[in-house]
């Protein structure tokens, strides 16, 4: 990446100012998303109508689509000066996960600074990334610059609900909105951990697949005096255990093969990927997120079964949480039948991993534009347990990853925020992320 203009204090005042207000107000509109249909709302489609009132105010047109009334997704291009570039897809979700007031310090949906924090929910998941987007795009109006290759900035409803009516819906009814799309940035990743005495900047290029196992198991109903030899419930607690007892082996990837690498150069000692389970600890906050993302993962987190406790029932449920390593798309389910066992029946809702190249040049640019505002900082690829709409994207062969630069205080887990009350975001971590996502969609 070549190295970005200078621009003036006044412009940087103002993008800075601009990515925290937006943020804010962004926040200060309750999107939140129950899960349930009948208690959702329309604030999806409302913080959607807020966002192309900021584009209107620079010229630029965008279109918002709606899987029903009030679920709203908004869409719009930025031209590239260089129209023949593989365009990139600038997406963040609009919804929010739900938060109980009372158990907030401020009110979750103030968009509150307070001590140098900006509170509310969505301040890191993920408004603050749609805040600092909108703030870099009008800024770039009024400098008049253009980003070298065409973007698409999405902003979807329903991510917090496995984006059922929001980007996978869009992807399905409405694929020629990514026409051109060849990559995408978004969340989760890009905030400092400390390491070493570096600051160490993890970028998502490869998320865990998901896949839930919906177990069954039949017995035959009777008085609970006479045992039966094919007690539904019996059967069903053995196969669950057995699934959350297997040690599933540390497996490398792209993405954690290049993580350890990383952390053996900053730390020191071994650098491959079978050192990283010893060497969580030199990652502080951050280690527990790439603990998860070393091996497959099955955690059994609903059980069912009964309704009296002298009547052995005839069916028995559980549902599993099975997470799934690049690699494992072919193999891992029939893996988990055979330890389940013949004595139950299993459903599952699958969703495969993803991975991008690690070593693409987007990442190459993250790189430069995170060392222009901290020349020590060393960005590294890293592997997601969890999932985001860049599965989605993902149909459409778009590369996905994930990347919301933060710049925090050392203590700081900004992961640990996601979902969690008095969630917040450092005031001076939106300029950082401002100036960072500035060089970015200017030269990706």
């Amino acid at each position: 990446m070549s190295e970005t203009p200078p621009i003036s204090d006044e412009a940087r005042e103002r993008l800075h100012a601009e990515a925290v207000s937006i943020t804010a107000d962004l926040v200060s509109i309750d999107s939140t998303n129950t899960g349930d249909p009948a208690t959702i709302g329309d604030g999806e489609t409302r913080v959607c109508r807020r966002i192309a009132e900021y584009l209107d105010e620079v010229g630029i047109p965008s279109e918002l689509v709606e899987s029903v009334p009030g679920r709203g997704s908004l869409f719009a291009r930025v031209a590239g000066t260089q129209p023949e570039a593989g365009g990139l897809v600038v997406h963040g979700h609009v919804d929010v996960v739900p938060a109980v007031a009372e158990d907030w310090s401020v009110p979750p949906f103030s968009g509150e600074i307070r001590d140098g924090y900006l509170y509310g929910r969505g301040t890191v998941d993920m408004k603050n990334m749609i805040g600092m987007v909108l703030a870099v795009i009008r800024h770039y109006h009024r400098q008049g610059i253009a980003p070298r290759r065409p973007l698409l900035l999405a902003f979807f409803a329903d991510e917090e609900a496995a984006g059922i009516m929001g980007a996978k819906w869009i992807v399905r009814e409405r694929p020629d909105l990514f026409e051109g799309m060849t990559e995408a940035l978004s969340e989760v990743g890009g905030w400092s951990v400390p390491v070493a005495g570096r600051r160490l900047y993890p970028v998502a290029v490869a998320e865990k697949g998901v896949a839930w196992a919906r177990i069954t198991a039949h017995g035959t109903a009777a008085h609970a005096s006479r045992p039966t030899g094919d007690n539904a419930v019996a059967a069903l607690a053995g196969a669950v255990h057995r699934v959350a007892a297997r040690h599933f082996p540390v497996e490398p990837t792209e993405a954690n093969t290049a993580l350890a690498a990383a952390v053996g150069q900053i730390a020191g000692g071994g650098t491959d990927v079978a050192d990283l389970p010893d060497r969580l600890e030199v990652l502080g906050h951050f280690g527990p997120l790439v603990a998860a993302s070393l091996s497959h993962t099955a955690s059994p987190t609903v059980l069912s079964a009964g309704y009296k406790t002298n009547v052995i029932p005839t069916q028995a449920y559980a549902e599993i949480d099975c997470r799934v390593l690049p690699g494992g798309e072919n193999t891992f389910r029939a893996e988990i039948e055979e330890e389940l066992g013949p004595d139950v029946s299993v459903d599952w809702i699958w969703e495969p991993p993803i991975a991008a190249p690690s070593d693409a040049p987007l990442v190459d640019v993250l790189r430069d534009a995170v060392r222009e505002s901290d020349a020590e900082s060393l960005v590294v690829p890293y592997l997601l347990p969890a999932s985001t709409d860049n599965k989605h994207l993902a149909r459409l062969g778009i590369a996905g990853y994930g990347f919301v630069p933060l710049r925090v205080p050392d203590d700081f887990d900004v992961f640990g925020h996601f979902h969690a009350v008095d969630e917040r975001v450092p005031v001076d971590a939106l300029h950082f992320g401002a100036d960072v996502l500035a060089r970015v969609l200017r030269s990706a």
